[in-house]
């Protein structure tokens, strides 16, 4: 049986991504960090690792394949919306938005899509 070890994502800068990756989802580096690569891991136990290579490849404006983080209600999703923005991370002006969406597209330093989710809603 397969499952989901790493989630890879394409950066131009490793250093200013794993800076930001580390603060936003609470993340170490498994080993060193290169120029190139490295794989990020819970700080506090397992968990799906965020791994971050060298890209020269753009960011997609509306990817394939994005992260989705998990908040528990409305006020904390605001509350890491709030926190991820002083990160670093950027509003995305999302047209593809519902009525009464229950998630926030916001963008990395690199321009990596990403939705932060309020699950009470789910």
């Amino acid at each position: 049986m397969l499952r989901v070890g790493s989630v890879v994502l394409g950066v131009s800068d490793v250093l200013r991504a794993v800076a930001f990756w580390t603060e936003a989802l609470g993340y170490v580096p498994r080993e060193e960090v290169t120029d190139d690569w490295v794989v990020l891991v819970p700080a506090d136990g397992p968990g799906v690792q965020v791994a971050l290579g060298l890209s020269e490849s753009p960011a997609q404006e509306h990817p394939r394949v994005h992260l989705d983080l998990y908040a528990a209600d409305a006020a904390d999703q605001a509350a890491e919306v709030e926190r991820l923005v002083s990160l670093g991370a950027r509003h995305v002006d999302w047209e593809l938005y519902p009525d009464d969406p229950d998630f926030v597209v916001l963008a990395d330093p690199d321009g990596n899509r990403f939705c932060v989710i309020d699950t009470s809603r789910n």
